[in-house]
């Protein structure tokens, strides 16, 4: 009975939030709807670095491919052909 109830004592803290609050509340719907409306749109947006980061997986991916139609292609010579023999199996000497 003789304790302080906990409520009654503020923190600075609290104060502090407090007076912020108010200040917020003082300010017009639309001045607030209009700052809500630009942190979510700063917060959403795709920043460069995502940019980038796809772009690079795109060109890894067509280099790949690159890579791998060139090595298929560059190892389908048959080193047993004569240079000097056509497809068909006829020299042309």
């Amino acid at each position: 009975m003789g304790r302080k109830d906990a409520s009654t004592t503020k923190l600075p803290v609290d104060q502090y939030r407090k007076q912020i609050g108010k200040q917020d509340y003082k300010k017009t719907k639309p001045i607030l709807r209009a700052t809500k409306l630009k942190a979510e749109a700063k917060k959403t947006a795709i920043g460069i670095k995502e940019v980038g980061l796809v772009l690079a997986a795109i060109l890894a991916l067509l280099l790949a491919l690159y890579a791998y139609f060139y090595l298929r292609m560059s190892t389908d010579v048959d080193p047993d052909l004569d240079p000097n023999e056509d497809y068909l199996g006829n020299n042309e000497e």
